[in-house]
């Protein structure tokens, strides 16, 4: 029995959330999010997940991790940051902050999940000599 997607609702990402921007997101825009993240986790893993009754704990935290980052970055993307600007002798400067996925450790929490085979592709391992 395959799961129905989305496996994670705007509110679980709302809940999870310590960014006002993305807890003040609509839900629409969070829902975007969430299939973007799905996807995002199924490429990962070479996983539909197809086989499971329920999603995984570890799978549905990396994608409120995954939607999490999404609506972030696309908030702060919609803003003008301002990098530098100074005043006679006062100064200040306001870094834009995007949340990399690299940065997530998606690995970690995916490991159980990712299929090595290859859907029609080929698989290639080396060793040095």
């Amino acid at each position: 029995m395959a799961v129905k997607r989305p496996w994670v609702l705007p509110d679980d990402v709302k809940s999870y959330t310590s960014h006002k921007e993305v807890s003040e997101r609509p839900d629409d825009k969070l829902a975007f999010d969430i299939a973007r993240a799905e996807m995002k986790i199924i490429h990962i893993t070479n996983n539909k997940f197809a086989g499971y009754d329920e999603i995984p704990k570890p799978v549905k935290m990396a994608v409120i991790l995954v939607a999490e980052a999404y609506a972030k970055n696309d908030t702060d993307a919609a803003k003008k940051n301002i990098k530098s600007e100074s005043f006679d002798d006062y100064s200040y400067t306001v870094e834009a902050s995007t949340i990399s996925l690299d940065s997530l450790d998606l690995e970690e929490l995916l490991a159980d999940y990712i299929i090595t085979d290859g859907i029609g592709k080929t698989v290639m391992r080396l060793r040095a000599l």
